[in-house]
Order: structure tokens, then C-alpha cells, then sequence
């Protein structure tokens, strides 16, 4: 008696989830990354346009949740601190995961010298 078509179903049985698994962690940790990765380009927006002294605190804001929802982020808070020299940004969010294990919020930093604008 040939058992074996028996044993290779039960294998594929096992790999297929397997297999399925790590295909969606993958897209997942790409999506995480990337969300990343837009939030740091969310800060340095906020910081550029701060830096510059130009605008106010709430027109820096609004163009770096622009950039964050832009690029996929969710529930986007902005936190912003200037001194007398520097610019202190930071861009939070919920990246879009398709399971969040806990690890979906990310947050990004950027940091720059004020400019002095001189008349």
C-alpha cells in the first residue's frame, strides 16, 4: 500500500501557514519601515520650515501632518519645542498593520539650529 500522497498533503498541510506566515510578516515589517521612515520625513519638514523662523508653530504643524498622512500614517501627533537656538520635533503615529501586536506605534525625531534671519 503507497501511503506517500497521504504524507506530502500533511506536509503542505504544515508549510503552506508556514510559508503564508512569513510572506506577511514580511509585507508587514516593510509597511512598519516605511512608516518609519515617513515620520522622520515628517519631522525634518516641521524642523525645516520651524528653523527658519518664518512661520508659526501651527503652519509648521500642518505641513508636517500633511507629509505624515500623506504617506499612510494614522492618528499623527506632533510635538514641537523651539528654544533659542535649536528646534526640537517629534512626528508620532500608527503605522497600518494588518495585525498589531503592540508594535505599530512609531515616532521620529529631528533637531535643528534656528536660523537667524537678518533684515
Amino acid at each position: 500500500m503507497n501511503e506517500r500522497g497521504l504524507a506530502e498533503s500533511t506536509q503542505w498541510a504544515v508549510l503552506a501557514p508556514t510559508l503564508l506566515g512569513l510572506v506577511l510578516g514580511l509585507v508587514q515589517l516593510g509597511v512598519w519601515l516605511h512608516s518609519r521612515t515617513i515620520a522622520a520625513s515628517a519631522a525634518a519638514a516641521v524642523a525645516d520650515v520651524r528653523a527658519l523662523g518664518a512661520s508659526q508653530d501651527a503652519a509648521a504643524r500642518e505641513v508636517g501632518r500633511r507629509v505624515a498622512i500623506a504617506g499612510g500614517l494614522q492618528d499623527v501627533d506632533i510635538q514641537l519645542s523651539t528654544g533659542a537656538d535649536m528646534v526640537l520635533v517629534t512626528v508620532s503615529g500608527r503605522a497600518p498593520l494588518f495585525f498589531d501586536l503592540g508594535q505599530g506605534r512609531v515616532a521620529e525625531t529631528a533637531v535643528l539650529p534656528r536660523e537667524v534671519v537678518k533684515p
